[in-house]
């Protein structure tokens, strides 16, 4: 199940993130964008690359924070674990010994 949510996750930011690419890079060049005043020492496809990986991690935050909200409350807060020494039925509930 958390393989599954996980790629309910990525794939859509993937895919946003290759549109974001597409877009953003075809009104503005790599060789003429700056960093703090500074022209950035990276080649076309450095710029590329980097600017894919943040969108993708932008976008996977995004999806991520949906998946997160949309769970219930019930699926949120129940526990995968078995509590131990747990009573099997409500006569057994508290056992007391009488010394």
């Amino acid at each position: 199940m958390l393989a599954q949510r996980m790629m309910w996750i990525a794939w859509p930011a993937f895919l946003v993130a290759g549109v974001l690419e597409m877009l953003v890079f075809a009104f503005v060049d790599p060789q003429d964008m700056q960093w703090l005043g500074q022209p950035i020492e990276l080649s076309r496809q450095g710029v590329y690359t980097l600017s894919f990986f943040v969108f993708w991690v932008m976008t996977t935050a995004s999806s991520a924070l949906t998946a997160l909200l949309s769970v219930s409350p019930f699926e949120l807060n129940r526990s995968p674990l078995v509590p131990l020494n747990a009573p099997t039925d409500a006569s057994s509930k508290r056992r007391v010994a009488i010394l």
